[in-house]
């Protein structure tokens, strides 16, 4: 008896639907990629009154909070201040946060209408020359318009950097359970010269003169290049000092002991006057109206406008992955306002 075997084709269908679909998704994507670097490139009509997008930046308003004739605009500087790219699946431009925060800084200053900054900080602090940038954003903003006022507001944490940025505020208000302070520069390496002698690898470097390998790390580090790295965190130090006593208008010699890395609750910082009062965000908000003498405030964010090929663009790309895992990234050295607890 014979018996017929039925073949089943439900594997090679459902291959092919698999197949299709997959090409209909990447059919989509290349549309919405040529659709968006069609619309990108198109002139907008204030873009030769007003100048450059990097200039003046085209951010989207959102209403946040109040109302009323006055405007402030409330800006968030949240984790480590680090410039780095992220690198997206279609595109490396993307920028970083903190090129984000300046943008957002030059698109108020920018806004005749803009009385104030509301900057919410919540940060350890990170690099020094990004935290700089910021700083001196902030300043350029009060001093291109008229009484303009910028406030900072500490949610848990403005550590190092993040305290450094806030000098430029008019007034600070920090929440009763905020961390501040950390006045200090730190910069760290590891040394591997124990373990490279006892597993047998060496380095081989060729260089232009003795101090071109500073903190190498298969070598111990001698004095003289020990008073090289010295000398410039003592110069970075003096001037994150400096930055503090003119701004909370402090006695720089009854300060100075206190300035070396600590951190203060909150009530300590009140009562150093390195804040001037503890509260809430409510509080912020008070204090940005009373400096500008005003009974209402209209409270807006800022966002970037996004379309289907900034979506696409701003996903994160196996490039970045590797950069990630870029050992010579994991241990870059740098001279930085930060708190490492």
């Amino acid at each position: 008896m014979d018996v017929k075997t039925k073949c089943s084709h439900t594997g090679f269908w459902i291959a092919l639907i698999l197949l299709g679909t997959g090409l209909g998704i990447s059919a989509l994507m290349n549309l919405g990629l040529i659709v968006g670097m069609a619309v990108s490139h198109v002139p907008r009509p204030d873009f030769a009154a007003r100048g450059g997008e990097d200039e003046y930046p085209r951010l989207v308003e959102r209403w946040s909070y109040g109302k009323g004739r006055a405007k402030a605009i409330r800006i968030e500087l949240e984790g480590a201040i680090f410039r780095e790219r992220v690198d997206g699946l279609f595109s490396s431009s993307r920028y970083d946060k903190v090129e984000e925060i300046l943008r957002q800084i030059r698109a108020a200053q920018a806004d005749d209408t803009v009385r104030a900054i509301i900057l919410e900080v919540d940060s350890p602090g990170g690099a020094i020359t990004p935290s700089d940038e910021i700083y001196r954003a902030l300043q350029h903003f009060k001093q291109n318009g008229h009484e303009r006022k910028v406030v900072v507001f500490v949610r848990d944490l403005a550590a190092s950097g993040g305290y450094y940025v806030s000098m430029a505020a008019d007034r600070i208000i920090a929440e009763p359970t905020a961390v501040v302070g950390s006045i200090g520069v730190i910069a760290q390496s590891l040394n591997w010269k124990g373990l490279s002698e006892k597993i047998g690898i060496t380095d081989v470097t060729i260089k232009s003169g003795a101090n071109k390998d500073l903190l190498n790390p298969f070598h111990d580090v001698p004095p003289e290049q020990r008073a090289l790295l010295q000398a410039l965190i003592d110069d970075m130090y003096n001037r994150f000092l400096g930055i503090v006593v003119k701004g909370r208008k402090l006695d720089a010699a009854s300060f100075k002991p206190l300035a070396d890395g600590r951190v203060f609750t909150a009530d300590e910082a009140l009562k150093l006057k390195l804040v001037d009062e503890l509260g809430y965000f409510d509080q912020a908000l008070a204090a940005t109206r009373k400096l500008l003498g005003e009974k209402n405030l209209r409270v807006m964010r800022y966002e970037q406008p996004s379309d289907f090929f900034g979506l696409f663009a701003s996903a994160s790309g196996p490039q970045q992955l590797l950069h990630n895992l870029d050992p010579l990234q994991a241990e870059k050295v740098r001279l930085m306002y930060l708190w490492r607890p």
